[in-house]
């Protein structure tokens, strides 16, 4: 078991085949070109519509500027991440000028995601895959390892050991965990 790491500042953007934006892709797991995981952060530069992603929930935060608009719902800066369907492709409007937002996906019926506050410590259970996402840096602590990350960073571990784990940092900062059994119907 051991945790890699990556900072959206080490990552190359891409732009956004709509031109409204730029995305810095962290991780695709397990595979680029067929993922169940896909975490990124992206720069939206102007109003549009989002890429629609059919048998996908998506998980949206914002991290830098003043907020943006989808469907009835406005997202600042600090709030907790919004989920929506991501076949619905919703139409985003910026509120004062162009955001960074964190985003986060997962295939739906390809097992368990969640994404949680990592302000508590996390009790893992059965999770085959663990992650953590910190807007403005910090320490990651696993059992006696202790990792720090950049701010804009994504960390992970395949198959971890179920030891304690905690983050010592400010700002928004967000536990993923994902698990091969699927949520009770």
């Amino acid at each position: 078991m051991s945790w890699s790491h990556l900072s959206a500042a080490d990552v190359q953007p891409q732009r956004w085949k709509n031109g409204g934006g730029w995305t810095r892709e962290l991780l695709a797991w397990p595979h680029a070109s067929d993922w169940l995981l896909r975490f990124s952060v992206a720069d939206i530069e102007q109003d549009g519509p989002f890429s629609a992603f059919d048998g996908v929930q998506r998980w949206i935060a914002v991290l830098q500027g003043a907020g943006i608009r989808l469907y009835d719902y406005e997202l600042l800066p600090g709030d907790e991440p919004l989920s929506f369907d991501g076949v619905l492709g919703p139409d985003c409007t910026l509120i004062a000028g162009p955001t960074r937002d964190f985003n986060a996906m997962h295939r739906r019926g390809q097992g368990r995601f969640e994404l949680l506050p990592a302000a508590q410590p996390l009790a893992h259970g059965r999770a085959d895959w663990l992650g953590l996402f910190t807007a403005e840096g910090g320490v990651l602590v696993h059992g006696a390892r202790r990792m720090t990350l950049a701010p804009q960073s994504l960390a992970w571990c395949e198959q971890p050991a179920d030891q304690a784990l905690s983050f010592e940092g400010r700002g928004a900062a967000w536990w993923l965990r994902w698990s091969r059994e699927e949520l009770p119907a």
